[in-house]
This record gives structure tokens, sequence and C-alpha cells, in this order.
């Protein structure tokens, strides 16, 4: 019997970013919805913690995870839509051109929960830690926001989904890889050069002391 060869495609770095992203969004829904808004803010910070770590892995971390190796130009993500139209879905050794605007576009929207988050104010117990910096109406305009803009979030992840399912019917095994970190081999002799964990594990105990002693500490003491 022949066995499908292999490679590794997704360090430990992105998919434990992906995994908890996924569950970090679920707490901060919950948290919101069941008034617990202090837990709410430790929540919101440890998405800083998060989505600083991988702002900053894709300029140092491995080659599938940097920006510069699979942002491409607008163009070629038009002549890649229209490939998949004629031909299908091609697997790529990281994410596909399309792929890569679903990455950048979560990624922002998420740094604008994260920024319109640091403003917002409920006007009675709980308030970002930047909203004494801006006038009332500035505030109830950028908590609004924060609520449309989650609104759009759970939008996005849904399409996303539905994407991942659609490339796994089509034969491009997009989940899996993301818990083994690796894709079945497409016959491209491509060499992915992974980054040590150890730089990895530099980035976030550096972010996580920060925003842990300057922002999620007081919280909890306060709780």
């Amino acid at each position: 019997m022949h066995t499908q060869s292999h490679i590794k495609v997704w360090d430990l770095p992105v998919r434990l970013f992906h995994w908890s992203m996924v569950i970090l969004l679920g707490l901060l829904w919950w948290s919101a919805e069941a008034g617990e808004m202090a837990w709410h803010q430790v929540f919101g910070f440890t998405l800083m913690v998060l989505l600083l770590f991988r702002i900053l892995w894709g300029l140092v971390g491995s080659d599938t995870a940097r920006f510069e190796r699979f942002v491409h130009h607008p163009l070629k993500v038009l002549a890649y839509a229209r490939s998949v139209r004629r031909e299908g879905v091609k697997a790529h050794v990281g994410h596909n051109p399309l792929g890569a605007y679903m990455v950048v576009t979560l990624l922002c929207l998420l740094l604008l929960q994260l920024g319109t988050g640091l403003f917002a104010t409920d006007e009675i117990f709980t308030e970002g830690p930047l909203v004494s910096y801006v006038s009332e109406d500035v505030a109830s305009a950028l908590t609004w926001l924060h609520k449309f803009n989650f609104n759009l979030l759970l939008l996005l992840a849904t399409v996303h989904v539905l994407a991942v399912i659609w490339h796994l019917l089509n034969g491009d095994r997009l989940l899996g890889a993301m818990f083994t970190g690796k894709k079945p081999h497409i016959g491209e002799n491509v060499a992915v050069r992974f980054a040590p964990l150890r730089r990895a594990l530099l980035i976030l105990t550096v972010l996580g002391y920060l925003i842990g002693n300057f922002l999620i500490w007081p919280v909890l003491q306060s709780m």
C-alpha cells in the first residue's frame, strides 16, 4: 500500500496561536455576555499578548509564518482566484494567496477590537485603561465600534470555517495541518526553514511579563 509522504509546514507557535485565539474569542464573548467585565479585560489583555506575538513572529518567525512570504500582490491573488474557478483548489505549502488575505483581515479586525476596547466603557463599573484620554462622545463611539466589530469578527470567522470545510471537501486538508503541523507533500521541492522555539519563547516571555505586570495583574488584584 502506498503511503503519501508529509512535510512539516506549520511550527508550534503558529499552531498554538491559532487555537489559543479560537478559545480566547469564545472566552471574550462569554465574559461580555455574562457581564464579567473584569475577566473580559483579562482576556482582552491576553489577546494583546497573542496579537503582538503573532505580529512579531510574522517578522522574525518561520518561513510559513512570515508576512513577506505569504502576503502577495493583489493581482496575484486575483489570478489565483481565477485559477480556482477554472481548475479547482490547489494545495499550498503554507497559506494560499486568498487564505493569506483572510489571515491579514482577521488580524486587522482583532487589532481594531483590541484598540477600541482600550477606550470602551459600560458607563457603570468598567472602562478601558485609556478611556480618560478621550471625550465621552468619542468613548461612546469607540464602545459602539467595539461591539459592532465583534460581530464582524464572528462573521469572518464563520466564512473562514466554511472555507476550510470547502478546501477539505476538495482535497486540501487545512484543518489537520493546523493540529499536526504537517500536510501531504504536493510535489514541490520546497524547504521550509523553521525559527528556533527559544526565539518564540523569548518574545512571548517579554510580552507576557510587560502586559501581565502592568495590565493584567492590576485587574486581577481588583477582582
